[in-house]
C-alpha cells in the first residue's frame, strides 16, 4: 500500500531504515492499524480531480478515495512516532568495539601456564619484571546482554616492548619470567580479568607502537580481533599510525584507568 499526498509532494510508504536497525518492522506496524481505519472511511471518487487544499488521495487497484487531513495527519503522527521510538532505540544500542590487526607476533610456542596471570609462570621463582596492572571487563552484544561462555586469547610485549616470538629481532631483552598469552573464558555476567604487566612502547616496521594488549574473542556467533590500548598513555596513541587509523571507534578500544593500576574495558560484539 502506498500513500499519496499530491498537494504537497509527500509519500508515505514502508521505508527501509538500515541504520536503525528494526525501524521498518516498527513503522510498519504502527502505520498499520491507522491505515486500516482509514481504508474502511473511503468514499468513492470516479476518476482523478483535482487535489482540493484540504485533502488528498489515496490509491489502491486503481481506485482513487478522498482522505481528509484529519486522516493524513493521524497517519502521518504514527509513522513519526514510529520513526522516533526506533531512533531511540538505535541510540540505546552498544557501539562494537572496533577491529583490530592481528600482528606478526601471534604466539607459535606457548607456556604450559596458560592462566589469567601473566605476571607467575607456574615453577618459577619470581614474577615478571615491570608494573603490575589488572585488567578486567565484560564481553556484551551491541544490545548490552552479557556475552557468557566466550573465550579471549590474550597476548602482549613484556615491560621493554619485546614478544616471545622467533620473529621479533628487537634489541630489547627478553624476560624468561613473563608468560606474555593466556587463554581465558567469560562467566555467566560476560566478565573477564586478568593479571599482567604494562606493556612498553615499541618501534616496528610502520613507525613506534604505543602500549596495546592483542586480544582475539570468540562469542558465540562472532569472532573478533582486536588491540586494546591505555588512556593514560594519550600521547603515545596520538602517534600510532594504527590507532589512529581507528578514527572515530578508538574510543571502543581504549581501556580507562579504574583505579590504581587497575584497567576497565568492555568489549562489544555485533551478536554475541
Amino acid at each position: 500500500m502506498m500513500l499519496r499526498r499530491v498537494a504537497s509532494g509527500l509519500m508515505i510508504e514502508k521505508v527501509r531504515v538500515t541504520a536503525m536497525g528494526e525501524a521498518p518492522a516498527l513503522l510498519w506496524f504502527a502505520m498499520r492499524a491507522p491505515l486500516a481505519a482509514l481504508w474502511r472511511r473511503r468514499k468513492p471518487c470516479y476518476g482523478l480531480q483535482r487535489v482540493e487544499q484540504r485533502g488528498g488521495w489515496t490509491m489502491r487497484d486503481n481506485q482513487y478515495h478522498r482522505i481528509t487531513r484529519r486522516a493524513f495527519a493521524g497517519s502521518a503522527l504514527a509513522a513519526s512516532i514510529a520513526l522516533t521510538g526506533a531512533a531511540k532505540a538505535a541510540d540505546k544500542m552498544l557501539r562494537p568495539t572496533a577491529l583490530g590487526d592481528l600482528g606478526p607476533f601471534y604466539p607459535v610456542e606457548r607456556l604450559a601456564d596458560e592462566d589469567a596471570d601473566l605476571t607467575w609462570i607456574k615453577g618459577h621463582a619470581k614474577r615478571a619484571i615491570g608494573n603490575v596492572i589488572e585488567v578486567s571487563g565484560r564481553v556484551l552484544d551491541r544490545h548490552g546482554n552479557p556475552v557468557q561462555g566466550a573465550d579471549l586469547e590474550v597476548w602482549q610485549a613484556n615491560s621493554v616492548g619485546r614478544y616471545a616470538h622467533p620473529n621479533d629481532t628487537a634489541t630489547a631483552s627478553l624476560d624468561p619470567d613473563f608468560q606474555g598469552y593466556c587463554q581465558i573464558r567469560t562467566g555467566a555476567g560476560g566478565d573477564w580479568r586478568i593479571t599482567t604487566i604494562k606493556p612498553a612502547a615499541y618501534d616496528s616496521p610502520i613507525g613506534r607502537r604505543t602500549p596495546h594488549i592483542h586480544f582475539d574473542v570468540r562469542g558465540k556467533s562472532q569472532r573478533l580481533v582486536t588491540q586494546m590500548y591505555f588512556s593514560d598513555d594519550a600521547a603515545s596513541n596520538a602517534a600510532d599510525m594504527l590507532y589512529k587509523g581507528l578514527g572515530d571507534w578508538a574510543d571502543t578500544a581504549l581501556a580507562s584507568l579504574d583505579g590504581a593500576a587497575k584497567y576497565r574495558w568492555d568489549i562489544v560484539l555485533m551478536d554475541g
